[in-house]
């Protein structure tokens, strides 16, 4: 029997905090700011 994908939930990971919904709302935007602030080496999904 095949395995599922898990293209259903990456696909949520990505809607809910990737960079595009992170840019869209001011608290998004904020969680950004303070990542770059911190110098992590990445800010987003």
């Amino acid at each position: 029997m095949t395995k599922r994908t898990l293209g259903g939930t990456n696909r949520k990971r990505i809607k809910t905090s990737g960079f595009r919904a992170r840019m869209q709302t001011p608290s998004g935007r904020r969680i950004l700011r303070s990542r770059r602030n911190k110098k992590r080496k990445c800010i987003s999904l």
